[in-house]
């Protein structure tokens, strides 16, 4: 069963302040939802993808195939509601006009930088973060191969919370609003439950859909 749970933050309490300055230690509260044991990938075991949504308080959306548990939230965190996705998921038809919103990590492999991987021989380029145009055209490929045909779309730029002391990737995250059209609704199920582009563990991927 595939959950999407609406999760209010309470920006007074200092574990939610100390997350939503650091999407890694953010992403490590949100872990706390799914079983532990989940294998040597546990948040794409669990279906875990997240999105800080742009509004006046904090929230943030956590979808999981595993019902989430949220007494193991700190005490005082947030306030959260869970709904079974299903009906949605079964429910998707050809031809379907929706809104969508998606906050994703754009991403090219640059030819010019290739450096060749000592193990394998193969030469692979340097990951650059695309922006503008360029993003935009990154969305739609994406989701043309997601089962959607663009209608509209609309971009904004979302911060990646990081401290100067945590190591691990960066992104640049930019969110794309608009509406589309439903051509391949088992190609856009995979989407919505696995997600979209790199960043997942980082608040990158998470697609929503709603009708029009």
């Amino acid at each position: 069963m595939t959950t999407l749970t609406r999760i209010v933050l309470n920006p007074r309490h200092r574990a939610v302040r100390n997350d939503l300055a650091d999407s890694r230690q953010l992403h490590k509260t949100l872990m706390r939802l799914v079983p532990d044991n989940l294998g040597p990938s546990p948040r794409a075991a669990a279906g875990l993808l997240y999105r800080l949504e742009p509004a006046a308080e904090p929230v943030v959306l956590v979808q999981t195939t595993h019902h989430p548990d949220l007494t193991a939230l700190p005490r005082h965190y947030a306030t959260a509601q869970s709904r079974d996705l299903t009906a949605m998921l079964t429910g998707l038809q050809p031809g379907l006009p929706v809104h969508y919103r998606i906050t994703a990590a754009p991403l090219a492999s640059r030819s010019a930088t290739a450096v060749r991987n000592p193990a394998t021989g193969s030469r692979r380029g340097k990951r650059t973060p695309l922006t503008g145009d360029d993003a935009l055209a990154w969305w739609h490929r994406h989701a043309t191969a997601a089962g959607l045909e663009i209608i509209t779309s609309h971009t904004t730029p979302r911060p990646f919370p990081r401290r100067d002391t945590t190591t691990g990737p960066h992104y640049r995250l930019t969110q794309f609003n608009g509406t589309a059209r439903i051509t391949d609704p088992r190609l856009l199920a995979h989407a919505l439950t696995n997600g979209i582009g790199k960043g997942k563990p980082y608040g990158a991927g998470l697609l929503s859909l709603a009708h029009l």
